[in-house]
């Protein structure tokens, strides 16, 4: 598939996670639509899955997200199936918008419904697509991050179902933490998998100034690497040694111990943060510094 092809509706490109690019790269984007319907629902009828791996559901990051729904709404919505002889539907991917949508006063929230049979189909289309040989690398990522996503499955199970590592499949889904131009890149196969691997996490607008000279000089993906190696050196070069700094606050040191006739120590690192050790060698000797302290 080429990235210019067209996907899913505009209406339905919420339907993709959030960190994809654009729709052109979900592979299931013309099943999305034959099996699922977008509409709201009471969030009284929507229940938890049982099964659900996640458990632990940061309280802090949940207000937050709290506070940007009650702002924006619910932006992306979540995927929910019928539950057999009832009117509860049950949430198969976004329990963390449906909790966070709750306390941000929410009544009703918008849901992507999927029947059992809808969702096993995508699945499996999804698995079908992951393991043909025309896809490329980030329409393979865009696929394994959707079976995490909104199949709820772990980088083991996906592992498992493509017949590769759980390594493998973490790395592929890591390139879609990169600039949008160096996504572009890999999708129209300009830049390879291995030119891209050593620029994830790495400053952004580096990248961006570094992706054309790459290209254009045919760099080896060794050679990206080497380069980025060297680019941290010169960063830890320039930052300050936890001795500099340490230095500039030797004439105050002395000052603290003359004032509180005691040996006093300072620590630090790179950055700057550091601590003040005050030692004394009794109760009563740390009663008399604090005094002096106070």
């Amino acid at each position: 598939m080429s990235a210019s092809k067209k996907g899913l509706g505009r209406g339905f490109e919420s339907l993709i996670p959030t960190q994809f690019l654009d729709d052109s790269f979900d592979t299931t984007a013309s099943q999305e639509q034959k099996v699922s319907e977008q509409k709201t629902l009471p969030i009284s009828k929507l229940e938890a899955n049982a099964d659900q791996p996640r458990r632990h559901f940061d309280q802090v990051a949940l207000e937050e997200l709290a506070a940007s729904i009650k702002e924006y709404g619910v932006i992306q919505p979540i995927v929910v199936t019928p539950r057999e002889g009832s009117d509860i539907f049950e949430i198969v991917a976004g329990e963390r918008r449906f909790r966070a949508s709750k306390i941000a006063g929410l009544t009703e929230i918008p849901v992507v419904i999927r029947s059992m049979s809808g969702q096993k189909q995508l699945e499996v289309s999804l698995i079908e697509n992951i393991q043909r040989r025309d896809l490329n690398t980030i329409e393979t990522a865009t696929a394994y991050a959707k079976l995490r996503d909104q199949f709820n499955l772990s980088a083991e199970k996906i592992a498992e179902r493509v017949h590769k590592s759980a390594s493998a499949v973490i790395n592929t889904m890591r390139l879609l933490k990169l600039p949008k131009e160096a996504i572009l890149a890999l999708a129209e196969g300009t830049l390879t998998e291995g030119q891209a691997r050593p620029l994830i996490g790495q400053d952004q607008k580096l990248i961006e100034e570094l992706i054309p000279r790459i290209i254009a000089e045919e760099w080896s993906a060794r050679k990206v690497e080497q380069y980025m190696v060297n680019v941290k050196k010169q960063l830890k070069t320039a930052e300050p040694t936890s001795q500099e700094i340490s230095q500039q606050y030797e004439s105050r040191i002395e000052s603290l111990k003359t004032h509180l006739k005691t040996d006093v120590a300072i620590r630090t690192n790179a950055k700057g943060a550091g601590n003040i050790v005050i030692k004394f060698k009794s109760a009563d000797e740390f009663e008399r510094i604090q005094k002096l302290l106070s």
